[in-house]
């Protein structure tokens, strides 16, 4: 059993290392939109992360999960709908300079095949966190997305170089 509490705790870190820089989501609530007999039913759940970046931001996703049998065996496609919504939720810091697009947030949206992501794009011009949700699957994306904005005051966006 040593062992294998080993390789757990060896397969857990290699996780970990791999989501770096992609922030975890904490569930905060949600709401039934579909009765469902067998299984759960279909809802809205709305989402928090951090921006794993910039310290102060907090944002918020709301997504449709697909209940049901499939929805319950983690086999069905959720929606492509959604929406995000990013605020200060304290004193903003930058942990380093920041690109000009990097993705923030993946989640999946089906067993294999779909995620939703989550976008930050600089603003230099006008000194503003622009954070973009969108759909991709493998063969085709889906054109539903939602955009928020976050003006940074005070101080001005530190870019890495090109």
């Amino acid at each position: 059993m040593r062992g294998a509490g080993r390789r757990s705790a060896g397969w857990a870190a290699i996780a970990a290392a791999a989501g770096l820089g992609i922030a975890n989501a904490e569930e905060i609530g949600s709401v039934d939109t579909a009765f469902k007999l067998l299984g759960p039913d279909h809802k809205v759940v709305v989402e928090a992360f951090d921006d794993p970046k910039v310290s102060g931001v907090a944002c918020y996703v709301s997504r449709a999960k697909t209940g049901g049998i499939k929805g319950a065996l983690g086999l069905a496609e959720d929606p492509a709908r959604f929406s995000v919504a990013c605020r200060q939720a304290g004193a903003i810091a930058f942990r380093e300079p920041l690109p000009r697009q990097e993705e923030v947030f993946s989640e999946s949206a089906s067993l294999v095949f779909k995620h939703v992501r989550v976008v930050r794009i600089v603003d230099a011009r006008r000194n503003t966190l622009v954070y973009l949700t969108y759909a991709d699957r493998l063969i085709d994306g889906h054109p539903d997305n939602a955009v928020t904005a976050l003006p940074v005051l005070g101080h001005a966006i530190p870019l890495a170089p090109r």
